[in-house]
């Protein structure tokens, strides 16, 4: 079943207005306003996602993360957003109002949020702000690639996360350590990655996020999904809990032209596999067909 679709879920820029830290999308996986708070203003990732949409070539503006700054902007946002003084902006006025009520503060900009020295602080910030705003069930969620979710200063700020309504949504796009390599060009093996994954989801359930697509027109084989699916059935078999998998594929325009979306079917063929073959809950999130 297709969802609903937005021109606004094509377009995530990160350098709203005169911020450098944090930014308001509306967002087709949190079903509404999303703040993101970009841990990572010098670009620089762990990863390097064929289907990444981050532009790395520039100069960045900012190279270093200032929580206080970050917090003020934070605040703003915020405001903004609880006065309807953000729908007054022109890439925001044709919003549905259903899709208008902030949903969650994300860690999710230009590279992995838990490399920032300052990721703990940055946690312990938005809470308190979360307070002031009188917004204590909004969730604080940490879009991750779970190559370091055993660092102990990580899982300080997990633990703060844990006490606030946090949710982790860990990155896994690939069952073979061959296609993971092909997708995610990462700097650690797939193994390190489950590792990290099956700690985290251990203290608390997690939300597994996984993007399918096209390269060079061909989607993921059988053999691959079915080594997915192990996966997910590994973190669970070591204790893990997942509350959640996110079935995506891409919807904004990637750097590499060999990547395009996958059809609706075929998005929701996978999430009905992880539904009926590993026994949990999946959503579907579709692409935008002309990329």
């Amino acid at each position: 079943m297709a969802s609903m679709t937005l021109r606004q879920f094509q377009h995530h820029p990160r350098d709203w207005r005169n911020n450098l830290y944090v930014y308001p999308v509306i967002s087709r996986r949190s079903s509404g306003l999303s703040i993101g708070i970009n841990l990572n203003p010098d670009t620089a990732c762990n990863f390097d996602c064929i289907y990444c949409q981050v532009d790395r070539s520039g100069v960045p503006k900012v190279r270093e993360v200032d929580p206080s700054r970050l917090a003020d902007e934070l605040r703003s946002i915020i405001g903004l957003a609880q006065s309807g003084e953000l729908f007054a902006d022109a890439d925001f006025a044709d919003v549905p109002e259903p899709m208008r009520a902030i949903r969650d503060i994300a860690f999710s900009g230009d590279g992995e949020p838990t490399t920032c020295p300052h990721f703990r602080k940055c946690v312990e910030t938005i809470a308190a702000i979360k307070r002031e705003a009188e917004l204590n069930d909004l969730k604080i969620v940490l879009i991750t690639d779970a190559c370091y979710l055993t660092r102990p200063e990580v899982v300080a700020g997990l633990a703060i996360m844990d006490q606030n309504n946090g949710e982790i949504w860990a990155k896994l796009d690939a069952g073979t350590e061959k296609y993971y390599k092909k997708v995610n060009r990462p700097n650690y093996p797939l193994r390190h990655v489950m590792d990290n994954i099956i700690a985290a989801a251990r203290v608390r359930p997690i939300v597994i996020q996984s993007l399918f697509m096209r390269i060079d027109g061909a989607g993921p084989n059988h053999d691959e999904i079915d080594a997915y699916l192990n996966r997910l059935r590994e973190t669970i078999a070591a204790g893990g809990k997942i509350s959640l998998v996110q079935v995506y594929t891409v919807a904004r325009r990637p750097a590499d032209s060999s990547v395009t979306p996958l059809t609706d079917g075929e998005v929701d063929e996978i999430a009905g596999q992880v539904r009926e073959k590993v026994g949990l809950e999946a959503k579907a999130f579709y692409g935008t067909p002309t990329l």
